[in-house]
């Protein structure tokens, strides 16, 4: 599944300044991730966001934001934004500071230690 192009430069543009900014191929799309925790992403046209479990309800309940199913189950913490719900310029920002908060407060990831143990283990070869 292809990802919105012109929707990743605008996510691309507001997360720019955010320390520990990676972006990732994901669920079929792209995902930004903020120290090293999933913070947006993009799936098709919709927006995906993670919003953490005390906004979640909030986050709910404004209009074109509904669950994560992406696996079938809704994902506590995580929604969806419809394309009409990030139109405009000032709606797609709230959206993202409100993801951005919720992944600002936590400790940041460090890499797996199996991870980054078997990518020295391949260039050693």
């Amino acid at each position: 599944m292809a990802y919105d192009e012109a929707l990743a430069a605008r996510v691309r543009a507001r997360l720019a300044k955010a320390r520990g900014l990676a972006e990732r191929r994901m669920f079929g799309g792209l995902c930004f991730l903020v120290k090293g925790h999933m913070c947006a992403g993009i799936v098709g046209s919709t927006l995906m966001l993670r919003v953490g479990p005390e906004r979640y309800a909030e986050a709910l309940s404004r209009p074109h934001a509904r669950e994560m199913d992406f696996t079938g189950r809704p994902l506590k913490g995580m929604i969806y934004v419809d394309p009409p719900g990030i139109a405009g310029r000032g709606a797609l920002e709230r959206w993202l500071d409100l993801a951005l908060a919720f992944v600002q407060s936590q400790p940041a990831k460090s890499a797996a230690p199996g991870k980054a143990a078997a990518k020295r283990k391949a260039r050693t070869r």
